[in-house]
């Protein structure tokens, strides 16, 4: 096999508290091929954003390795660091709130190649009408700002401008979820194409279980900080095995009115990230729950590529 292009190992970020750490990110261990989009998905405050922020070092590890294409890019800095920032690129959740209001759609798809000092000025010219193009935006709106522009359009400036200097991996930190339905699609549609034309690499964090579905390869599934399930995204929607999984997927609206999807309610309180014990993170929501989930779980094969951190998976799913 290939060297992934990204591969984490022991991957952790901790915050600190006046009640100590906050495991945001723990001991995650994951690989992702060149070319392919692995989807994050999880509730809010598991940590999916932490974890694409930090393999792209816009938010420094506490401890583990990142591997870029099978080289360590843990702890780079000063030049070594911008280079590794150029080929890793984040597109942001809020297209208004992480464009400049001062800045023309024109000049922040630019900024990005000025930046880097690579290119002369008729050569950035040509790339930022080639990117305008590239993302579907009209030359006409070339001058307007961000505010004359609706959700959708938005958007796609950030997109031209997270794909202005080519890179080969690109975390989309929930680049739909504040668009409308219609919206989406185009959106998703758009990254699908890019993708296949630039051989993009995508880590595509969402809590939508629909959209993830749509234009992941795999799927990695966190609960407060680690990684309970990964496999392929089919595998992930035939054969669920983690508790938590099966409840996500449950949630999740069917439109047959003859078969409804028989909804998991998950009960109990949840269990703190600060200076969390060493168990299952999710025991205090499972009704699978005994004193074995005390001890710490590890993320092992169930079947080939299906990966589940759960002492007793193949008790509860027969297998």
């Amino acid at each position: 096999m290939s060297t992934p292009l990204i591969e984490t190992k022991g991957l952790k970020k901790y915050f600190t508290t006046a009640y100590g750490p906050l495991h945001a990110v723990d001991d995650v261990n994951l690989t992702i091929q060149r070319g392919t989009t692995l989807g994050v998905v999880g509730e809010s405050g598991c940590g999916k954003s932490t974890l694409g922020r930090t393999i792209i070092h816009l938010l420094e590890s506490t401890d583990g390795q990142i591997l870029f294409n099978g080289e360590d890019v843990t702890h780079v800095k000063g030049k070594a660091l911008h280079e590794v920032r150029e080929r890793m690129q984040i597109i942001f959740q809020d297209p208004y709130s992480s464009l400049d209001p001062r800045k023309t759609i024109l000049d922040t798809v630019r900024e990005p190649l000025v930046v880097s000092k690579r290119y002369k000025k008729s050569e950035i010219d040509d790339a930022t009408d080639e990117l305008m193009e590239l993302v579907g935006i009209d030359n006409r709106l070339k001058y307007s700002y961000p505010h004359e522009l609706d959700g959708g359009r938005r958007q796609r400036v950030g997109i031209a401008r997270a794909l202005a200097l080519n890179p080969d991996f690109v975390v989309c930190d929930e680049p739909v979820s504040a668009l409308d339905v219609s919206i989406q699609a185009q959106v998703l549609n758009l990254l699908k194409r890019l993708q296949q034309q630039k051989q993009l690499t995508y880590m595509f964090v969402t809590h939508d279980l629909s959209v993830v579905r749509h234009i992941s390869d795999d799927i990695c599934v966190m609960y407060l900080g680690q990684v309970v399930e990964l496999c392929p995204s089919k595998e992930l929607f035939k054969m669920p095995l983690h508790p938590y999984t099966k409840a996500l997927l449950s949630a999740i609206p069917s439109v047959d009115i003859h078969n409804p999807m028989k909804r998991e309610i998950l009960q109990g309180e949840l269990t703190s990230p600060i200076n969390p014990k060493p168990g299952c993170r999710f025991a205090s929501r499972c009704k699978y729950a005994t004193a074995e989930c005390e001890k710490p779980q590890v993320l092992e094969e169930i079947s080939p590529n299906h990966r589940v951190a759960c002492c007793r998976v193949k008790e509860i799913n027969n297998l």
